[in-house]
């Protein structure tokens, strides 16, 4: 367990740090609300249309492509680490998956997937 002091010492300042910088915020910060503030912010623009608007279908499968190629750069990462220790069987596996993700992002580029109208 003493093993674990020093991470549990950092989660308790990161926590009364902010703890403190919310509650000096909400005594010290101004309290003056006018229909101005009130109003939805996009961006700096003027808000258009309903917030519940119905978004394409590319708009999600190109979020879902996007999770998955990040999640196949966070394996690059430990396997470029160890590279040199998992030798060829590593470079063979390593391979392979990059292999059958490059033919997934030659399917969907086929396929028009990333294509946005």
């Amino acid at each position: 367990m003493t093993s674990f002091v020093g991470i549990l010492l950092l989660f308790a300042v990161a926590g009364v740090t902010a703890a403190a910088l919310i509650g000096l915020g909400s005594v010290l910060g101004p309290k003056q609300s006018s229909e101005v503030k009130m109003k939805a912010f996009e961006c700096g623009n003027a808000p258009s249309g309903d917030a519940r608007g119905r978004f394409s279908v590319k708009f999600y499968l190109i979020a879902i492509m996007f999770v998955l190629f990040d999640v196949e750069a966070a394996f690059l990462f430990p396997w470029a680490v160890l590279y040199r220790d998992l030798g060829i069987v590593g470079l063979t596996t390593m391979g392979i998956f990059a292999v059958i993700l490059g033919f997934g992002l030659f399917y969907v580029w086929k396929r028009g997937a990333l294509e946005w109208d």
